[in-house]
């Protein structure tokens, strides 16, 4: 079964609830430090013994499966308020965001299953505040016009989607040895098509130049697109290797996307953690 038709197929409701206290999330947090970042969802783990689980993956990775579900908390809860806003037009812009969603889904309730599966205490969803202290009004609740709550819709999903994309790179080395890798890159490639579609309908390219935000994205997320600029891939300044300076320098970035550091990630999504 390809990874695609897994997560529109697998949802499970009743699996929703967490267990662990709000301090237990913040220490998985601290826990992780530089090595934090979207884990992997490990196919394998639901069904693995936990002396097993506790031998190849050890430590880290539980912790960094702990962040990845309360990112992809955050990610399932802004979706689904998006469907229930009444902001999103409907046609193609309803249509994506309701498959993202089933998506974002199946991304908790698999980590739920897993964590559980492996005798690990899955954490409790925290509360979000999508505003970020009324910087935003993403959903229109406070009036700011349907266009412009439109506009805000698609600026936090790139965010959210871009940071998912560089973060499960800044995990993939944590998962080197592991029977999680190639679990690890299939989801990464459906939240790389996550963030292309949500590009895609704000009218922008598929992917990242330089270490621009792109045309309407807010100051605040900046820390998403830091690094992007990296022109120098294996030791090799691949600027050296177009006709054109200009062309080069875009071709080059557009064409390597760069991993993001747990600790970006931690401060990224505590924007919109209420604490």
């Amino acid at each position: 079964m390809s990874i695609i038709k897994f997560l529109d197929e697998f949802t499970n409701q009743s699996m929703l609830t967490g267990r662990s206290s709000r301090r237990e999330i913040f220490g998985a947090l601290g826990i992780l430090g530089k090595k934090a970042a979207l884990a992997a969802v490990p196919l394998g783990l639901a069904t693995m013994p936990q002396k097993t689980f506790a031998q190849d993956m050890g430590n880290d990775p539980v912790a960094a499966l702990q962040l990845a579900l309360t990112l992809e908390y955050l990610e399932d809860e802004f979706y689904d308020l998006a469907l229930q806003s009444g902001v999103l037009p409907s046609g193609r812009p309803e249509t994506v965001y309701m498959q993202i969603s089933k998506h974002e889904q199946a991304h908790v309730d698999f980590l739920i299953a897993g964590l559980e599966g492996a005798g690990v205490t899955p954490v409790e969803k925290p509360t979000f505040d999508f505003t970020v202290g009324g910087t935003f009004d993403p959903f229109n609740e406070n009036g700011i016009g349907q266009e412009t709550a439109y506009a805000q819709l698609l600026a936090l999903a790139q965010a959210f989607e871009d940071t998912g994309v560089r973060a499960y790179k800044g995990q993939a080395g944590n998962l080197l040895g592991s029977p999680f890798l190639t679990a690890a890159l299939q989801i990464h490639a459906v939240e790389a098509m996550h963030a292309s579609e949500i590009r895609r309908l704000r009218s922008l390219k598929g992917w990242i130049t330089n270490k621009e935000r792109g045309e309407g994205m807010p100051e605040a997320t900046q820390a998403v697109y830091n690094g992007e600029e990296n022109v120098v891939q294996g030791g090799l300044d691949v600027t050296t290797l177009g006709n054109s300076a200009a062309f080069s320098m875009e071709a080059s970035t557009e064409a390597y996307d760069e991993p993001l550091s747990g600790d970006d990630a931690v401060a990224i999504a505590s924007l919109f953690i209420v604490s």
